[in-house]
C-alpha cells in the first residue's frame, strides 16, 4: 500500500499565504519607521534645539564667560555647581577641575581652535566642543577620587597627550573649600 500524498496546491497555497503575512508586516514596519523619521525631520525643523550658544572666539580669553579668571569650577548664588573650561591645542584651561560627589555639575565649555571632545573617567560626562559654540550639560558624580578627561576628538598631532584631571571631593569637603564668588582648581593659580 501506499501512502496518499496531500495535494501540492494546498502546501503551496499555504506557504504564499504566510508569506503574504510577512510582507504585510514587514511593510507596516518600515511604513512605520518612515513616518517617525518625516514626522521628526517636520518637527525638527518648526522647532530648533534650544540653548545654541554661540561665542566669539577671537575674544574668548579677552571678555565674557570664558575668560581666564572665571574659568574653574564655582559654586554660584543659588548653591548650583557650574565648571567652565576651555579646549585649544593641546590642552584643557582649567588642567584640573575639582567636583563635589552626588551633586549635579553643570559643564560649559567651548573649543578655540578646532573640534575637541571630553570624556571623563568612566561617567556619562561626555561632550564634544565646537569652536564658536558652548557646550553646556549636568551630571554628577557617584565615586569620589582622581579620574582622568582624555580629549576624545582627534584635534591634530599632539592630541594623544590633550588631558586633563576630574578630582571628586565628598560633598561636605567640597562645600568646605568653595569660597563665594572664586574659582576652584586643584592646580594653584
Amino acid at each position: 500500500m501506499s501512502a496518499a500524498l496531500p495535494p501540492t496546491h494546498d502546501a503551496e497555497a499555504v506557504a504564499v499565504a504566510a508569506e503574504r503575512r510577512w510582507a504585510l508586516i514587514v511593510a507596516a514596519i518600515i511604513a512605520v519607521l518612515v513616518l517617525m523619521m518625516v514626522v521628526t525631520g517636520l518637527h525638527w525643523a518648526a522647532m530648533p534645539p534650544s540653548r545654541v550658544e554661540t561665542v566669539d572666539i577671537n575674544t574668548l580669553h579677552l571678555k565674557g564667560e570664558f575668560v581666564e579668571s572665571n574659568l574653574g569650577t564655582a559654586v554660584d548664588d543659588d548653591g548650583k555647581v557650574t565648571v567652565r573650561l576651555i579646549a585649544q591645542q593641546y590642552s584643557f584651561q582649567p588642567q584640573c577641575i575639582v567636583v563635589p560627589a552626588d551633586t549635579p555639575v553643570t559643564f560649559r565649555g567651548t573649543a578655540t581652535d578646532a573640534i575637541h571632545g571630553f570624556i571623563v573617567g568612566r561617567t556619562n560626562a561626555n561632550t564634544m566642543l565646537i569652536p564658536g559654540f558652548v557646550a553646556t550639560f549636568t551630571t554628577s558624580f557617584r565615586t569620589t577620587g582622581e579620574q582622568l578627561m582624555p580629549c576624545h576628538e582627534y584635534c591634530g598631532t599632539g592630541h594623544e597627550a590633550m588631558w586633563a584631571r576630574v578630582q571628586v571631593l565628598p560633598r561636605e569637603e567640597f562645600l568646605a573649600r568653595a569660597q563665594p564668588g572664586e574659582r576652584m582648581s586643584c592646580v594653584p593659580r
